[in-house]
């Protein structure tokens, strides 16, 4: 009887520990489940969030520049503070946006103009792509500060803009020349080879396009004077000084600094008709008629119009060509305004 009592214990305490075991073997399980649930649920929620982090970068197309604004340049300010600049996304394509795209242009070797083009697209698309973060300001420093000559004339930082207002208020810095000069391949009255003959190619590609249809159209342009260097204007603007008096000199010719001609973005054009000189009565030949209606159609406008003369402080220049573009052009040109109207400065 002892021995049975004592099988039969033995039999419930194998039992019990068996049980207890499986029941540990369970909770392990249970255990082990929950955690690469979890692990995978978190992974789920990472993944998502990355995701949903890079949907939320998109590029814009291009053809955005400055005074342009609403959804597609906050998309464009989105992605350009993604790769390291850090500013307010509001959707105005205003002198911050201008600098980030030129500072931007600037460290890819692309045509430095301030414009969201087709080139700065595709590189933005690149970097925003593989995540590359660059250092802003190692193209172009942002100045914070307003530099001004010993005039106290207001200096441009940012001499590249394709849209710079440059004018008796506004100098470029004495040391810009541009980089990317080269000769159009248009007309000259004069055989020489002179740094006069010169543009930015981002303006002398559109100018020979110019000069071409005004040769179908049978006109004849020809390109007198485009760029011009600081040390050129400061020589320049004491002959003329000293010829007419300081005041009556800068009416018609501008102070070291001053000039368009320096940014590489101007042509004084001419005719036959007018003995190939620069004189107002060229507003009144064919080929100066002819620009008014169709310049900007290359992107250029008449930089110095006439009735204009209190606005621009200059006379009136109907040789004188400045490139902004065609976007810009035909919104000056057709309203008959200059480039301080278009933006609305005094």
């Amino acid at each position: 009887m002892f021995k049975k009592s004592i099988t039969i214990v033995l039999a419930l305490v194998s039992i019990l520990i068996f049980t207890t075991a499986c029941n540990t073997e369970d909770s392990n399980e249970t255990d082990s489940d929950d955690t690469t649930n979890n692990e995978a649920v978190n992974e789920t929620s990472s993944s998502e969030s990355d995701e949903s982090a890079e949907a939320e970068i998109q590029i814009p197309e291009a053809g955005l520049q400055k005074k342009d604004n609403g959804e597609a340049v906050q998309m464009l300010q989105k992605a350009l503070n993604k790769i390291g600049y850090s500013f307010e996304e509001n959707g105005d394509y205003a002198e911050t946006t201008t600098w980030a795209i030129t500072d931007l242009q600037l460290q890819h070797d692309l045509s430095a103009t301030g414009v969201y083009n087709e080139d700065t697209k595709k590189t933005l698309e690149t970097l925003v792509a593989d995540n590359i973060d660059i250092q802003p300001g190692a193209g172009l420093p942002r100045e914070i500060e307003v530099s001004t000559t010993d005039d106290q004339t207001q200096i441009l930082a940012n001499p590249f803009d394709l849209l710079a207002l440059v004018n008796k208020q506004r100098a470029l810095p004495g040391e810009y020349i541009p980089e990317d000069l080269v000769v159009p391949d248009v007309q000259f009255p004069f055989a020489e080879d002179l740094p006069k003959k010169q543009m930015r190619k981002v303006a002398a590609d559109p100018m020979e396009d110019m000069f071409q249809a005004a040769e179908n159209a049978g006109l004849e342009l020809y390109a007198q004077s485009g760029y011009r260097s600081y040390d050129t204007q400061v020589n320049l603007f004491a002959s003329y000084a000293s010829q007419h008096g300081e005041e009556a000199a800068n009416k018609f010719s501008a102070r070291p600094g001053e000039s368009e001609h320096q940014s590489g973005l101007t042509m004084d054009v001419t005719s036959p008709e007018v003995d190939f000189k620069l004189v107002e009565a060229f507003g009144d030949t064919d080929e100066g008629k002819w620009l008014v209606e169709h310049a900007a159609e290359y992107g250029f406008i008449i930089r110095y119009p006439k009735g204009k003369e209190e606005i621009t402080e200059y006379q009136y220049e109907p040789w004188h060509l400045r490139f902004v573009g065609e976007k810009a052009a035909k919104d000056i040109m057709s309203n008959q305004i200059t480039l301080e109207e278009y933006f609305e400065i005094d």
